[in-house]
């Protein structure tokens, strides 16, 4: 019992405490005069007693363990136990009278104060439902940002493991261009690092990072084939959930490249409405008969399917066609949804 009333909160007892109060107006005032009699605080403090120690001991104890047998013979000991207080004590010591000389039926007493019982007791199960549902949107909130952090540090491992392979060529071949791609991964590392810890990051710093990260790829490119990138709309006061777009972008510059020693075409946009909707447009050429067989398949994109899913649940559209030799990736965000 001790260990019962540690875990009772202010709020609990400050809200059971006025429900009772509501009940013991009802109760008391059920009568014909509308009176209130000092035994009815007696009567109801048993009945308070009965609903607390249902609430707090059998409840948890037997209730909420599946013990239902051992349980509704409890509870109907202990209402017995109420009828024989109260028909042989209460009324003949603090009534008296006609009604403290008179034992009512059995079952028209139990009708007369189970139902009060009953009813501050499912006070008290509405509360522990209350309580459990709380701490689900909790474990479930838990769960959702752990496997959204283990998505992210699987993401970031995967596009490091592909540029340091770029740039290990690169080097072996003294490439001039060397020290621009470190300083361009230097940059994007960075931007990974430090600036994409939290959940939403500035839709405007995104795409800053989304050009570094093409004009990384285009010095691999040379004269192999052409990539546009176009951008319209204002995104500065919108946020967006990190490394998506480039996922896809980075999908489109594998494929490509290695699929195809020329004629590279890569066409990327990004379209920012006024009415918060972001439409993302990823096309490239590959060549199917290469290594590049399943498009679709990989870290990234499974990865990004499942945050995408995570984070923007029905606020979002993603549409991936293969025609033609050419793989396009659509995808629509609503990005007011990070501001709810």
């Amino acid at each position: 019992m001790k260990r019962v009333l540690r875990k009772l909160t202010t709020k609990e007892v400050l809200y059971q405490g006025v429900f009772y109060g509501i009940m013991f107006l009802i109760y008391s005032l059920d009568k014909h005069d509308m009176r209130v009699y000092s035994y009815d605080f007696a009567f109801f403090g048993v009945y308070s007693l009965a609903a607390l120690f249902t609430g707090y001991v059998l409840v948890p104890k037997l209730f909420y363990q599946k013990k239902l047998l051992t349980f509704w013979m409890s509870v109907s000991i202990m209402l017995l136990a109420i009828y024989f207080l109260e028909e042989y004590f209460l009324e003949k010591v603090l009534v008296g009278g006609d009604r403290g000389r008179h034992v009512s039926n059995v079952f028209y007493t139990l009708l007369g104060f189970a139902p009060i019982i009953f009813m501050m007791v499912s006070f008290k199960l509405s509360w522990d439902t209350l309580q459990k549902q709380r701490e689900v949107e909790t474990l479930q909130s838990a769960v959702k940002e752990s496997e959204l952090r283990f998505l992210k540090s699987q993401i970031n491992p995967h596009f490091l493991f592909n540029n340091l392979n770029n740039l290990y060529s690169y080097a072996i071949e003294n490439s001039p261009k060397t020290s621009t791609i470190i300083l361009e991964l230097s940059s994007l590392l960075r931007y990974m690092l430090y600036d994409c810890k939290e959940p939403f990051v500035s839709l405007k710093k995104e795409i800053e990072n989304i050009e570094n990260f093409i004009g990384l790829h285009e010095l691999q490119i040379e004269d192999r084939g052409k990539v546009v990138f176009s951008k319209e709309g204002e995104g500065s006061r919108y946020q967006i959930a990190p490394l998506i777009l480039v996922v896809f972008i980075e999908n489109a510059f594998k494929h490509s490249m290695s699929s195809q020693s020329d004629d590279i075409d890569i066409s990327i946009s990004i379209n920012i409405k006024n009415n918060g909707i972001l439409e993302f447009l990823c096309e490239n050429t590959y060549f199917p008969k290469s290594n590049t067989d399943k498009l679709s398949s990989g870290i990234g994109l499974v990865n990004v399917k499942k945050r995408l899913e995570l984070v923007y649940k029905d606020k979002y559209q993603l549409k991936i066609t293969d025609q033609n030799n050419r793989y396009k990736v659509f995808l629509e965000l609503d990005l007011k949804a990070n501001h709810d």
